[in-house]
């Protein structure tokens, strides 16, 4: 798990998120420039620990070096919001709290990301009839006949499915 970035390791890899290509220590520095006093030794030095970090890979280029991204900045979100969810002893409970602080853009934007990642199914994630409701009832909802496929039954061990390929660990 990544450990938060610092403010000025933010900053500079906010410029190499942003411009997604291989960039120089100089333009990163003149970019600080417009906004606070920095010296080209001081970003060098935040370019070589966050290669260091892993956070950027670097190739020469004569004397100098270019510095590009490993991952997005929605990856780097992505893996502090699932640190600090996995550190809760009641995970349900902080899902539900984040979920209150959000805005309804940000409520929209979730259940966007939810559709995109379930397909079809996140649908009957998102518009579940109450509870004593009997709109729904009697009704089957439609399910994507891949994800819907249960596995059959077999009285012994399963096979692998191929070679190299490690059986399922479904039934066991």
């Amino acid at each position: 798990m990544p450990r938060p970035l610092g403010e000025l390791e933010d900053a500079v890899m906010t410029r190499v998120w942003k411009w997604n290509r291989p960039v120089t220590v100089r333009e990163v520095l003149e970019d600080l420039q417009q906004e606070r006093s920095i010296a080209y030794t001081t970003v060098m030095t935040v370019l070589d620990n966050l290669h260091q970090k892993g956070w950027v890979r670097r190739e020469a280029e004569g004397r100098a070096y270019r510095y590009e991204a490993v991952s997005t900045r929605a990856a780097y979100s992505a893996a502090l919001m699932n640190d600090a969810w996995s550190q809760s002893d009641n995970p349900a409970a902080a899902l539900v709290a984040f979920f209150g602080m959000m805005s309804p853009e940000q409520r929209e934007a979730l259940s966007d990301a939810v559709r995109m990642v379930q397909g079809p199914q996140a649908q009957t994630l998102t518009t579940r009839e109450p509870e004593g409701s009997d709109a729904g009832e009697g009704r089957e909802e439609p399910q994507d006949s891949e994800q819907s496929e249960a596995p059959e039954a077999s009285e012994g061990p399963e096979e692998p499915e191929g070679p190299g390929e490690p059986a399922s660990d479904a039934g066991r």
